[in-house]
């Protein structure tokens, strides 16, 4: 059985949100929601709380859950994440927390779940150190020094914490941004490429064209094989299923691994 995207971190995902203000352009859960189920661009941006998701029960789930995957934990959210962190956490699951940091968020879930440490992976997903290729792909996120900042707060503060790097928005200087954080980094630095570019991506100017044919060429195979025979050796650096495949590497055959 094929096992890609989340189900390589996770046996499941949960969320509480419609919707995400960050409008990454790359985004597989906007693409979701705006192509197939017709949702609005601006009710995405809005990103509501749908509180019957967050009213609901936690099960003990078989395996590693990942929270969230379709939006952000951002100000506006926290309050809604918080509660339903709190009952995964108390029905005993092991939490995923996936986020493109804001400090303040992080700072919040740090201090509500610091009894729950050997309970939570803290995953940052950190695409780029350069601010202006952020600002191009994920707009209304926060800027790579925050990120920063907030993966040096959880490590600060005794959790585990891992850094997703997918898509690479920057190849070029990826091992450099690598080095800039691997001390903040625990548990493992996940690298992956920008998957259906072609589909998910609108390429509506030239600049969304020629950005866009620069993630192309430096994610082509050969570039891809260059850069694994390079981090190969780094005990922290893992491989999605988009680079396995490329490399040669075996995949793995049950979700929720993490490996």
């Amino acid at each position: 059985m094929k096992i890609s995207g989340t189900r390589e971190w996770a046996v499941a995902t949960v969320n509480c949100c419609d919707g995400c203000p960050h409008n990454c352009r790359y985004c597989y859960a906007h693409y979701d929601a705006v192509v197939h189920k017709k949702m609005s661009q601006a009710e995405w941006l809005a990103g509501r709380v749908n509180q019957e998701m967050v009213s609901q029960p936690q099960p003990l789930y078989p395996g590693q859950v990942m929270f969230p995957s379709h939006h952000d934990i951002t100000v506006d959210n926290l309050s809604a994440c918080l509660v339903v962190l709190e009952k995964l956490l108390a029905a005993g699951n092991r939490v995923l927390i996936v986020t493109k940091p804001s400090l303040v968020c992080v700072e919040a879930l740090c201090d509500r779940f610091r009894n729950f440490q050997d309970k939570i992976i803290f995953r940052f997903t950190i695409t780029a150190a350069n601010d202006s290729l952020l600002r191009f792909w994920e707009p209304g996120a926060p800027s790579y020094q925050e990120r920063r900042k907030a993966l040096q707060y959880a490590q600060l503060h005794g959790f585990q914490t891992s850094v997703s790097v997918e898509p690479m928005l920057d190849s070029e200087h990826l091992v450099a941004m690598i080095d800039d954080l691997e001390p903040y980094v625990s548990h493992s630095i996940w690298l992956g490429k920008m998957n259906k570019i072609q589909r998910r991506v609108v390429c509506d100017s030239p600049e969304v064209k020629e950005e866009v044919e620069l993630i192309v060429a430096a994610q082509s195979d050969q570039r891809i094989l260059e850069l694994y025979d390079r981090l190969k050796i780094n005990r922290l650096i893992r491989w999605k299923e988009s680079i396995k495949r490329v490399v040669g590497l075996k995949l793995v055959g049950e979700a929720g691994l993490d490996v």
